[in-house]
């Protein structure tokens, strides 16, 4: 496992398991501590998943102490406000049965309410029930409002990333200001898997198309976190520490950007 050390000195594993779109609770604990065994030891999850107390249930039954793991989790749209915020950060702990989160993130920019919002993870950070303060599908124009609002920036901002949506302004805007990306569907939702240049890539490399993707965000920095409940797919999407891509194939693969967005873009979101 590789580790970021973020602004805070708090080391974030740089592979971490997804859980959304799990809703079988059965299948949820599975994936969960199937990820564990592998050696996952960062897992992340939302409020909106509904799935916490799966995730919470697989954590304690691994027997791997708390201080080893990193967990997220996120405030939904309809939750924010600071009040609100507060009240879902006490239900997400109690759902996980933890007694503090990793690191905590606002799900989405809700207009006139995510500096509110982000206000109350400041707190949550000052009184120690968090480790590390976030956000997630937020811009450039969005970091800039909590620049000018808040005291703490946020220390990580997990996006929409892969090889056909690179982020390289957002990524740079974060570096500089010692934002750690995280990469939500890091394989483009399985899109990209069949691309002809990964597929050329994975054959000189010896591995899947998905742990070429996947190891070309490592190399770039980028924390990534994709999900499956397969145990074999589990298995492979961890296996991307035993290789390195070459600078020359890293440049072939920035060509296939081609701003190819398949989630919801933040600025377009009808919340």
């Amino acid at each position: 496992m590789i580790f970021k050390k973020l602004r805070n000195g708090v080391p974030m594993p740089c592979v971490g398991l997804g859980v959304y779109k799990m809703t079988n609770p059965e299948e949820t604990v599975n994936a969960v501590a199937e990820a564990l065994k592998v050696g996952y030891r960062a897992i992340d999850t939302a409020s909106y998943y509904e799935n916490e107390q799966e995730v919470g249930s697989a954590i304690r039954q691994s027997g791997i102490p708390r201080e080893d793991l990193f967990v997220t989790t996120k405030v939904w749209n309809n939750e924010q406000g600071y009040d609100e915020t507060l009240r879902a950060f006490d239900q997400s702990l109690r759902l996980l049965g933890v007694d503090y989160i990793d690191l905590y993130l606002i799900h989405w920019p809700v207009p006139e309410k995510f500096i509110d919002t982000y206000r109350a993870i400041e707190r949550l950070y000052e009184e120690k029930l968090i480790r590390v303060p976030g956000v997630s599908n937020h811009h450039e124009k969005h970091l800039l409002q909590l620049e000018n609002k808040v005291n703490v920036m946020p220390m990580v901002n997990q996006v929409e990333c892969h090889p056909y949506l690179q982020q390289d302004e957002l990524i740079s805007f974060c570096e500089e200001r010692k934002i750690a990306v995280t990469a939500w569907a890091p394989l483009g939702k399985g899109t990209i898997l069949q691309d002809p240049l990964i597929g050329e890539l994975a054959q000189k490399y010896a591995k899947t198309p998905a742990q070429v993707i996947l190891r070309w965000h490592l190399e770039r920095g980028t924390i990534i976190i994709p999900k499956s409940v397969t145990p074999s797919r589990i298995l492979e999407n961890f296996g991307v520490f035993d290789f390195s891509i070459e600078e020359e194939d890293m440049e072939k693969v920035s060509t296939l950007d081609r701003n190819g967005r398949i989630g919801i873009d933040p600025d377009t979101n009808a919340f």
